[in-house]
């Protein structure tokens, strides 16, 4: 396969060029107070890549700088996430915590250097003091303390002497820059909230506009390469680096657009709401973008990697149709999922003229392009299984199934017609009498009425099928703020039970993906299903008929 080209992986070509570094690092910095989504995919697909690409390496570091709402759960996620999509960080993982000795001696020698100084205006006042983009700030009436006052603040900040809220350190830069980012930012808060690794060792703990640039300079990283929202915030990256770093050691900040899907929200803050309102249930629900969640669906690795090479990288944002990584999800699934029959929403059929007791053996090829995955047995008999949609009493024009007037052929099996329909109370066709020709095994599949699935009584499995639908009903529900919850698609999910599989699914594994056949790409539900109650995620539909139903 072709490399990809971009302007970022041309601007790490350059510095190679110019021998600005010897060897390509870059990393993966994620806040473990979360599950990964799609869109931090692709920041992994694209910082791992390059490293390969370019033989270096890539580091997985948590940017865990703020005590509240950080777990290790969070860690031991976001580690399994990385592994599963294929990528490769070493043995070690980095904490930006494992920095915060070295980080508290920068912000000494920024105080030392007359470059920081410690506030005690509130959080309120220092937003009222920044101005806006039309009006400069205000400085601080604390800006001008001296070097060892600073100091022995800073000390007494660290010694949890003061309460949350009451003081700051902030970098000393421009309370006159075009850029806010610049004017005066806080670069240490007090919180007391004891953290997941350090415990209560630090009261103190750096902002991450402080911790991530040095984070990258302590560990080497070449290229910083981060997604648009950080663009604004480059200048400041850039100012701690030359503050802190000497010049041979200096990372670069290289901003990407990140990625925008439809019919989903990408926002943590959104993400969070669905699960607390309990709208999903919880962070690995199937209908989630978060890594864990498209993993127990059933998406695989190589076709999220795929999507994520097909829409490449660009410095402008625009909202991907989520139909694209459905459509790589069901071009990877073609070639490796086998096939079984199951009948989602079934009804009886009474095959009158099949001898009563005899049981059949059938084979059935695992897949129709791959015959070295082998075949199956399945079974048949007098009473069979089909597909609700497979009869139609009254049929509409075209209508290539079965009907009270013509034939329609079983899948791998015989020709059969309709003789009698039974219905329930409600008028529902709940059972089908029928007839089949004895020779007509022989045909094969070729018959112009038309071919359906079906399953014998004996080789069925009561199973409960899961069938997921797009989230949302609108194509962008981030656009529309807090009521992006009005636009949650009722129909997200449907349940089905009793519906029947084929029995071999009972000797499979959780996670294991099959097609079932003339229907869609599922997978054993790897958190929900049992023995006597197989569970079933609808991965995606055979062919993409979001909005046709």
């Amino acid at each position: 396969m072709e490399k990809p080209k971009d302007f970022i992986r041309e601007i790490i070509e350059e510095d190679l060029r110019e021998k600005r570094y010897g060897k390509v690092v870059t990393r993966f910095p994620p806040e473990p107070n979360g599950y990964l989504h799609i869109g931090h995919a692709k920041s992994i697909y694209l910082n791992f890549g390059i490293a390969q690409e370019y033989g270096g390496s890539c580091n997985l570091r948590m940017d865990d700088t703020d005590p509240e709402g950080e777990k290790e759960e969070y860690v031991k996620a976001i580690i399994e996430d990385v592994k599963w999509l294929g990528f490769d960080f070493g043995e070690k993982v980095f904490f930006a915590s494992d920095y915060f000795d070295k980080l508290y001696e920068f912000a000494v020698e920024l105080i030392k250097k007359g470059k920081a100084y410690v506030c005690h205006l509130s959080p309120e006042e220092i937003k009222a003091y920044r101005g806006s983009f039309t009006e400069a700030g205000k400085e601080s009436p604390y800006r001008n303390r001296s070097v060892e006052e600073n100091l022995q603040l800073f000390e007494k900040m660290k010694n949890g002497e003061f309460e949350e809220g009451s003081c700051v350190l902030r970098a000393k830069i421009d309370m006159k820059s075009p850029n806010l980012v610049m004017r005066d930012p806080v670069i240490y808060r007090i919180k007391k909230t004891p953290h997941y690794r350090t415990k209560e060792k630090w009261k103190i703990y750096p902002m991450y506009d402080f911790a991530h640039p040095l984070s990258d300079a302590l560990e080497g990283v070449t290229h910083s390469i981060c997604t648009l929202e950080f663009e604004n915030n480059r200048p400041l990256y850039d100012w701690f680096i030359e503050e802190l770093v000497p010049s041979k050691e200096r990372p670069k900040q290289i901003e990407f657009a990140r990625l925008n899907l439809s019919h989903t929200v990408l926002s943590k803050r959104l993400l969070s709401i669905l699960v607390e309102k309990k709208i999903v249930d919880g962070w690995d629900d199937p209908r989630m973008p978060t890594l864990a969640g498209l993993r127990r669906r059933g998406y695989t690795p190589d076709a999220i990697k795929e999507f994520l090479r097909r829409i490449g990288v660009a410095r402008n944002e625009n909202l991907i149709d989520i139909s694209l990584l459905e459509h790589c999800v069901r071009e990877d699934l073609d070639w490796k999922a086998p096939r079984i029959m199951a009948v989602l929403r079934p009804i009886e059929v009474i095959i009158e003229n099949y001898p009563p007791g005899k049981v059949e053996i059938i084979e059935c090829p695992n897949h129709p392009k791959r015959p070295e995955m082998g075949k199956r047995e399945v079974l048949f008999g007098r009473e069979i299984l089909i597909e609700e949609d497979d009869f139609s009493e009254n049929p509409p024009e075209g209508y290539k199934r079965l009907t009270p007037k013509n034939h329609v052929r079983l899948r791998y099996a015989y020709r059969i017609k309709c003789k009698e329909i039974i219905k329930d109370a409600s008028g529902k066709v709940v059972k089908l009498i029928c007839t089949y020709d004895p020779d007509s095994i022989k045909e094969g599949n070729k018959v112009k009425e038309g071919v359906i699935h079906w399953l014998g009584k004996e080789n069925a499995v009561a199973s409960e099928v899961r069938l997921y639908d797009r989230l949302f009903l609108v194509p962008d529900p981030a656009s529309y703020g807090d009521d992006f919850i009005k636009y949650v698609n009722p129909k997200s999910r449907e349940i089905l039970f009793p519906s029947y599989v084929e029995k071999r699914i009972l000797n499979e594994e959780p996670g294991s993906v099959f097609q079932f056949e003339r229907i869609g790409y599922f997978c054993i539900d790897s958190k929900d299903s049992k023995k006597e109650r197989p569970v079933f995620n609808l991965i995606v539909p055979l062919k993409d008929s979001y909005g046709k139903k």
